[in-house]
């Protein structure tokens, strides 16, 4: 059978994942006939570009970031307004939070995660604010509501271990400090480089390797199987977002 393998860096994932979410059935039937709300976040950034069609300041589209402890890089103070779609066209002066109680059954909330358990289909999102932040204010209004969860993440954002697990031990945590944030577990349509490269190209995806040096770090090796036309669709997806560059402010 036709087989390849490629590295991803973390950009170029975001890119690929991105491509994918815009393609996702349930994504495509809300922008023709619903909502699709769009929570910040570093790959989300990605994905409101590529259902806009345009490029936006990405670095305004953001909320926390994980960076190195020392030379952290100043990020811009500037914010965009949530995007929120409905029936495809953007609805201005409002939010992920404000628009979620008007939303029900086949409309979309896309949201991003800071850890994946991706053999149990689990992501989390690491919550600061005692409110619970964005998830904490809509996740009890989508979960009864039929509000289609999808969530992108990269498969650079494994933990070892068990995401329920890990935040079982956060909760339980005896010596736990305000600075240190909940774990909070979520379910939903997770696309990873494994589902998109699937999804986007029609080949079956097996991660094989992870990291790298020189702007690779946290990159991901996938190998693909499928028809030659599946393969070479594959191949040129990757050609297309491997010259995407690092996520800076």
């Amino acid at each position: 059978m036709p087989c390849a393998s490629f590295a991803l860096t973390v950009s170029a994932s975001k890119r690929l994942i991105a491509k994918a979410v815009a393609q996702l059935p349930c994504v495509r039937h809300a922008l023709a006939h619903s909502i699709v709300a769009i929570s910040k976040g570093t790959t989300n950034g990605y994905v409101v570009e590529e259902i806009l069609g345009r490029p936006i300041d990405k670095a305004q589209y953001v909320l926390g970031t994980t960076q190195p402890q020392v030379h952290r890089k100043p990020m811009t103070d500037q914010r965009m307004a949530d995007v929120i779609l409905e029936r495809g066209t953007v609805v201005e002066d409002t939010s992920v939070v404000d628009v979620i109680a008007q939303m029900g059954e086949g409309d979309v909330l896309i949201k991003g995660a800071n850890a994946l358990s991706a053999d149990r289909k689990v992501a989390g999102i690491l919550v600061g604010d005692p409110q619970g932040g964005t998830w904490g204010k809509t996740c009890g209004r989508t979960g009864g509501s039929f509000v289609t969860r999808v969530i992108p993440v990269g498969l650079e954002k494994v933990i070892a271990g068990d995401v329920l697990s890990a935040a079982a031990t956060l909760q339980s945590g005896t010596g736990r400090r305000g600075a240190t944030p909940n774990l909070m577990p979520v379910q939903g349509v997770i696309v990873t480089e494994i589902e998109a490269i699937e999804l986007l190209a029609g080949v079956s995806a097996t991660q094989i390797g992870a990291g790298g040096i020189n702007g690779a770090e946290g990159a991901v090796w996938l190998f693909v199987e499928g028809s030659e036309r599946a393969v070479a669709r594959a191949r040129e997806l990757v050609e297309a977002v491997q010259g995407e560059p690092p996520f800076v402010s």
